[in-house]
């Protein structure tokens, strides 16, 4: 069961980390206004989907699972409209993410299979560590195409690898 958990702890940590990266490549290349561009009234920009990011995780690992106070405004997240410097969103999600590490890293097998209330829901940890891993994963994708579609451009994910590679 240890064997497991450890897998389940390293994994979300590494895809959060991935993730990570991805988004602060992403708003680097942005400028304010492309940062809080919204292409209708359906469509929030790539400003709120770091606000809404570093929300879920707050609330869903950092409160849930590390006990910290669940202050989390979830409304406020899509309706900033900004100017909010990049760097303020990039610090915020930093400060979440570098908590929800220490509080991933920290679980016990014990913890992981416990049930917890979250957001209205009943969940064991690992449905909640999969949440937030999908979750940030599915949110980081339309940071990607939000960037793609505004600058045209590649990002450079996988540059250096052989996606062809077979094993």
């Amino acid at each position: 069961m240890e064997a497991l958990a450890e897998e389940v702890r390293r994994e979300a940590v590494r895809r959060l980390e991935e993730g990570r990266g991805r988004i602060r490549a992403c708003v680097a290349r942005l400028n304010e206004d492309q940062l809080w561009h919204r292409p209708n009234a359906h469509v929030v920009g790539v400003g709120n989907l770091v606000l809404h990011l570093a929300g879920n995780v707050g609330q869903w690992i950092n409160a849930t699972l590390g006990g910290e106070p669940d202050q989390r405004q979830r409304a406020d997240e899509f309706n900033e409209t900004g100017p909010f410097p990049a760097s303020d969103l990039l610090e915020r999600l930093d400060r979440t993410l570098d908590r929800a590490v220490i509080v991933i890293k920290s679980l016990a097998a014990e913890d992981l299979v416990r049930i917890w209330a979250v957001q209205g829901f009943q969940e064991t940890g690992v449905a909640i560590v999969l949440h937030v891993v999908e979750h940030f994963s599915y949110h980081t994708g339309q940071i990607t195409l939000h960037t793609k579609l505004l600058l045209d451009v590649d990002t450079g994910y996988y540059a250096g690898h052989d996606l062809d590679a077979k094993g």
